[in-house]
């Protein structure tokens, strides 16, 4: 399954260790063996995932980027934001660029949840028209 006699064998060690943490209800597991086949496939998609993970963020996606561009991009993107209207732009900051929740954006901005979704989608619509639909 892993390729790898020391990847499996750690594989094992790992599931038979969480089935001796449960020693006491192991009478209770329908199938033992199965158990442990499961745990250790889990523990081997738990690996993947983070090894995926782990190289997208030492692997850079795509090409070099000017420095340049960067800096005309999020000046065009400052001067997109200064169209809206200040409520509409905090609503989006928060929310997109900082990744809040409504509800914290909310207790941020000393407005109902709802109201603060209610500004992103106007905000949202501006920049929409504003672009002629690059935002969508």
């Amino acid at each position: 399954m892993t390729g790898n006699r020391a990847d499996a064998a750690e594989l094992m060690q790992d599931a038979f260790l969480k089935l001796w943490e449960r020693w006491d209800r192991v009478d209770r597991i329908d199938d033992p063996t199965a158990y442990l086949f499961r745990v250790a496939l889990n523990g081997s998609r738990m690996r993947s995932r983070a090894a995926r993970r782990a190289a997208r963020r030492l692997v850079p996606a795509g090409r070099d980027r000017d420095p340049f561009d960067e800096i005309e991009l999020r000046e065009d993107v400052r001067k997109l934001m200064l169209d809206l209207a200040p409520r509409q732009r905090a609503a989006l900051l928060l929310l997109d660029m900082y990744g809040y929740g409504s509800e914290e954006a909310g207790r941020i901005m000393g407005i109902r949840p709802s109201t603060v979704r209610a500004l992103a989608t106007q905000g949202r619509a501006v920049l929409r028209r504003t672009t002629g639909g690059l935002h969508a």
